[in-house]
């Protein structure tokens, strides 16, 4: 039987206000815990204001609501068929012919148009809201701001110490090894005032100081000098380098291919950006399996019993895969398996465990 458009726009406007409502009380809550978590970083620090901490919840929410919306459309399918069972609804549809294929159609459109504007739209603006929530953190109650950048032109470190700070620009970086290739480093006294440049070959991260190789050493009104080796003092870690990259979490989606270019250009590691671009481009697929996970468990009750015990097996599922998702994410990271198997994964064998348990379920 052809399903209607009536009862098709019928299925979508509840999973649709059931979407919205979940996602209202789940980052509510979120919110709050957030909230309270940095009120409690930040209670020991006078200069920082109870709004702006309010303001820097707010700027995480986007970006939690992005990582949270396999759940909600998980729990607003389960809640939209439970309510469309109890009420006999899709009993009378099944009766008229109307197939479990077939009214899954409109929600999971619904969970596809909603990861694809999620990728696309909401991505990018939560990408920037987040980028700002870790500047204002990272100032604010961690007590530095970010060491590193990369560019077109190569990576640009800036490092402070108690007489200034330096700014230190390679073409290349051995990331392995922390070394750097083509180096250049601004020497400036205070915060402005230039005092002297390093041109050199090379450096290499060593233990409190840069090891700079055929270097020749500028200052203002001196005649330069050539060093063959030149210690340049530092505070850093190849750690603290590490920990300044961008995180994938701050770059959009559609910039995160540019990033990366860039990234591996400059002699870094771009396996997790490349993670989660995937896994973005992989997410309307993911939120389609959930409907099909929530559908396995929640359209049994009218025929079998136990509502409750169904549901919360459900949810379960629903955790257990966000912990394999982490873990093969994770897997990924490390290089144990290639970068695409890592981030699909995920979304395919859900959508394929979902199918197959309605399959079972339905015509088996």
């Amino acid at each position: 039987m052809r399903l209607s458009p009536t009862l098709l726009g019928y299925i979508g406007r509840q999973f649709a206000v059931a979407l919205a409502a979940i996602l209202a009380v789940m980052l509510t809550i979120v919110f709050t815990f957030d909230s309270i978590e940095l009120l409690r970083r930040a209670a020991g620090r006078p200069d920082v204001p109870t709004e702006l901490v309010l303001q820097m919840a707010l700027l995480k929410l986007p970006q939690m609501a992005e990582q949270l919306s396999p759940f909600v459309v998980l729990f607003a399918a389960m809640v939209t068929f439970w309510r469309l069972t109890r009420s006999h609804e899709l009993t009378v549809a099944r009766s008229a012919g109307v197939s479990v294929w077939q009214f899954l159609v409109p929600i999971a459109g619904f969970a596809i148009l909603f990861g694809v504007f999620k990728t696309t739209a909401i991505n990018p603006a939560a990408a920037v809201l987040y980028g700002n929530f870790e500047r204002v953190e990272a100032q604010l109650l961690r007590g530095r701001s970010s060491l590193l950048a990369v560019a077109d032109s190569g990576v640009w470190l800036r490092q402070i110490d108690a007489g200034g700070n330096s700014v230190v620009h390679a073409r290349r970086v051995a990331s392995q090894e922390m070394a750097l290739f083509d180096v250049v480093i601004l020497n400036f006294e205070g915060e402005d005032r230039f005092v002297g440049r390093i041109d050199a070959a090379s450096a290499r991260l060593a233990d409190g100081h840069w090891a700079v190789s055929d270097a020749w050493i500028s200052a203002p009104e001196r005649p330069s000098r050539f060093e063959a080796n030149y210690p340049v003092p530092t505070t850093m870690t190849a750690e603290q380098i590490q920990d300044s990259f961008s995180s994938p979490l701050t770059i959009s989606f559609w910039e995160l291919p540019s990033f990366i270019r860039m990234l591996e250009a400059a002699g870094f590691s771009a396996t997790r950006h490349r993670i989660h671009w995937h896994q973005l481009v992989a997410g309307p697929l993911l939120l389609a399996a959930m409907v099909l996970i929530a559908a396995t468990f929640s359209l049994r009750p009218h025929r079998r019993g136990g509502t409750g015990y169904l549901v919360v097996a459900g949810i379960s599922v629903g955790f257990t895969l966000f912990f394999v998702s982490s873990l093969v994410g994770a897997l990924g990271q490390s290089g144990a398996i290639p970068v695409v198997l890592a981030a699909w994964t995920p979304a395919v064998v859900s959508a394929m465990l979902g199918a197959a348990m309605l399959l079972h379920l339905e015509d088996g």
